[in-house]
Order: structure tokens, then sequence, then C-alpha cells
């Protein structure tokens, strides 16, 4: 029953698009890359590559925590605090490249100001690494933002450590305008950084993001496990040359917008991001949204709702005038969105809709889940499967689509007719569709808006 109404829902939301008189979709740009601008699969070649730290002349220390009095075992936050950030002020200051945090368990809290509480700061040129069994735990606050680690400089790197937040006791005490989201607390803070690398480390339990990246270049989060934590798994506020790759995220819930990675900085410039290479499940938002990067490549990815998780968005989010390279990702989906089984959407913004590069789907597979685009332009959408769901366009200029499968859902089974296809005032080219086991004659025209009859009449 949930599930009819999320397609109800769905119908209505499209029904209504397709009555609008607005007209405003259409753009005379037709974006057409040169074919030395595609690799062999006729993606757009990323044109960058993310610089990582490079520490030289290595000298270690570990901190010695009888010398300085550090307590290992989880209490005493202020002792703590004030001991370890001394010994790491000293390493800094004698020249050490390489800090080694031993073993135990590190409570931190530091009381700045009404809205920040300080963790530990990390400085540039320096490894911090956690050895086996080390983690830094933020103490409980009242406070609206904090970092339990925050990163000073350039040239760092963190590793194989642990971090923990406060979100099971936290104080959600109201600031002075009344609100009580304290949606920024964060474990790792990357605050107008550059070149830093983020290494298996467990970031967890965190008010708001396991990670905020902040007008910051040339960051790579690897190998790490990332999860329960409020607001985000990764938000990337302003970065460039950033990569994503080959981390778990998930188990994102508790205040909006609850994504595995957002890429979101207005007024900042996001470009140049590779997310590649990493499993998302349970998220309550959604796992990517992309609402102001360029040149974002989001790639061989798996996201999975996973059993008893809702998903408020959908998997996979861009917003207009975004561009995004999205290939060789597996979606799964068990139940659906506020936007229905839709594994990958394209929000429009409203105003113009002229779309100076195209947005790239090519080679994914959609489990019981489709994609919607609408009140935008220049799409190149090859190879897909979209099983169980359909593929929708509305208000659309240039799509071209080859070579997808889309499947009849199982759930709806006399809801074939104009299903599985749907187009509104759509402009393009297409070749090779196929529902099922057969060819779908799609007679889009690269001049004259196409329009499905039993769209225009209400589907």
């Amino acid at each position: 029953m949930k599930n009819i109404t999320y397609y109800l829902l769905f119908l209505f939301v499209l029904s209504c698009i397709s009555c609008s008189d607005d007209k405003s979709t259409k753009s005379s740009v037709i974006y057409e890359p040169d074919e030395e601008d595609l690799d062999e699969n006729g993606l757009p070649k990323p044109g960058f590559e993310v610089r990582i730290p490079v520490i030289t002349d290595i000298d270690e220390y570990v901190i010695e925590l009888e010398r300085w009095e550090i307590p290992s075992d989880g209490t005493d936050f202020a002792t703590t605090t004030t001991n370890l950030q001394a010994a790491i002020d000293w390493a800094h200051n004698e020249g050490y490249s390489r800090v080694v945090l031993p073993q135990g368990q590190y409570l931190v809290s530091k009381d700045v100001n009404d809205n920040y509480q300080g963790g530990i700061e990390i400085y540039g040129n320096t490894e911090f690494v956690f050895s086996e069994g080390a983690e830094i735990i933020m103490d409980t606050n009242d406070k609206w933002n904090y970092c339990v680690l925050r990163l000073n400089g350039d040239n760092i790197i963190v590793r194989n450590g642990i971090i923990t937040g406060d979100r099971d006791t936290h104080v959600f005490t109201p600031r002075s305008d009344g609100g009580t989201a304290h949606d920024e607390g964060h474990g790792i803070c990357v605050w107008e950084n550059n070149n830093v690398l983020i290494d298996n480390m467990e970031v967890r339990d965190l008010t708001g993001d396991g990670s905020l990246v902040l007008d910051s270049t040339d960051i790579t989060i690897v190998s790490c496990d990332i999860y329960n934590n409020r607001r985000q798994g990764i938000s990337i506020v302003g970065g460039v040359r950033i990569a994503v790759t080959d981390n778990t995220i998930h188990h994102i819930n508790g205040t909006a917008p609850q994504f595995g990675i957002d890429i979101e900085g207005p007024g900042r410039l996001d470009k140049d991001i590779l997310i590649q290479n990493n499993s998302f499940h349970h998220n309550t938002g959604g796992d990517i949204v992309n609402a102001t990067g360029e040149n974002v490549y989001i790639l061989d990815n798996v996201m999975e709702q996973g059993e008893g998780s809702t998903y408020v968005d959908g998997p996979l989010v861009t917003w207009h005038k975004t561009h995004s390279i999205i290939a060789r990702n597996t979606i799964s989906m068990i139940s659906g969105s506020v936007n229905g089984r839709l594994g990958f959407i394209q929000y429009s913004g409203g105003g113009d809709k002229g779309h100076n590069r195209a947005t790239y789907v090519h080679d994914n597979i959609c489990n019981n889940c489709g994609m919607y685009m609408y009140k935008s332009s220049q799409a190149d959408v090859r190879r897909n499967q979209f099983l169980g769901y359909f593929m929708a366009f509305s208000k659309f200029v240039n799509v071209i689509l080859i070579d997808n499968l889309v499947t009849f859902s199982d759930e709806y089974p006399d809801l074939r007719y104009c299903w599985s296809y749907r187009f509104d005032d759509v402009t393009g080219f297409a070749s090779g569709n196929r529902l099922g086991d057969a060819i779908e004659e799609i007679p889009l025209s690269e001049t004259e808006p196409y329009t499905l009859q039993c769209v225009l009449y209400g589907w």
C-alpha cells in the first residue's frame, strides 16, 4: 500500500509539471564536446588530478603519555585536551613530521565560545597516525559547532584511527535565535586547507558531519568507515580537486539533509570532484547529492537503501546547472522516497533552464528504480538498466538516449501502458532502447518537442 501511495504521488507531481504553460525551459545552447575530450566509452575525460600530501624527511615522534601526563582511559577531558595538544604543539615546534598517538581512548573538549567547542588541532606538514585501537572522543557538550580534529595548515595526513562524537549524550541547548539543530558537530574539519589525505579512519556518532570540507583544495578521503552521523557523512562546501574513494558511508540519520555525501556550497566554488568505488547504505536523505558541483565524477559506487531504511530524496540527486558524469554505479531501492522509486533524479531550480554542459548517465544499473530529469537541457544517457521502474523527461531540451533497458514493474502489471518511457515536451535523439526484450521506438526529434499522448491527457 505504501508503494502505491508513492506511485500516485509521483504521477500527480509529473502531471502537474506536464500541465504547466512555462516554456522557458528551451535553450538554444547545444553542448557538443570534441571527440578528443572523450574517453573510449564516450565520457568526458576528467581533466584534473587530485594531489596528495608529500611528507619528506620523516622524523617520527610517539607521544609519551607519562611525560605529558595524558590520560588514555577516556576520562578527564580537560587534562587530556590540554596535555595532548601540548605534546602535539611541542612535536610540531621540534620539527617532527610524523606524530603517533598510542593506543587508548582520549576524551577531549575545550570551551571556546558560546557556539563552538574545540577539540585537537593538527598542524601542517604533519602525518598524524593513530596506533591500533587509538580513539579520540568528543566529550558531552551543548554547542552548535565543534571539531573533534581540526586541521590547521597544509600538507597533512591523518590515518588509521577512530574519531567519535557526542551524539548519544549531546545537550541540544537552544541558541539565542531559539534553534536547536546543533548540526555542525564534525569529526574532521578540513577548513581552508590544501593537500590533505584522510586515510583508513572510522568516523562516527557526530551531531553533524563525519567530515566538513570547506573552501579547500586537493583533499583525498579514502578507505574510511563513516557512519551514524546526524547530518552527513561528508559535506563539501567549497572544494576544488576532491577525491572520495573506497569508503563505506552508512546510517546517516537525524537532521536534514542526511546524505552520505553532499556537495553544496552556494556562492563558493565546488569543482573537479571524484566520488568513486564507495559503498553507501541506510542513509536517510540519500547517498549522493550534487547541488552546486562542476565537473563531478560519480563512478563505480554501490548505493543500497538497506533493509528497514527509508529514503527522503532518494539515492542519487543532482540539481540543474551542476555538471555530473554518472557512470557504472549500481543502485538498489526497496521502497519509494518522496520522489517514488527514482534511483536518480535531477531537480530543477526554476528560472532560466539553459544548461551549457551535458549530464552524462552511462552504464548504470538501477534495481527496482528509475530516473527522471525535468526543466533542463543536455543529457547523454546510454546503456543503463532501469529494472522495474521508468525513465522520464519533462520540458527537456536535447536528450540523447541510446541502448538503454527498461523493464516492467512486477508490482504494477496493469500499468504497462505509458509506464516505462515517459516524455513531456522533449527534444533529442533516441536509438536502440529496449522495453524488456523488445526495441522501443521513441520518436524524439532534435527540433520538434515530443509528448506522449497519454502523458498529455494525464498519464
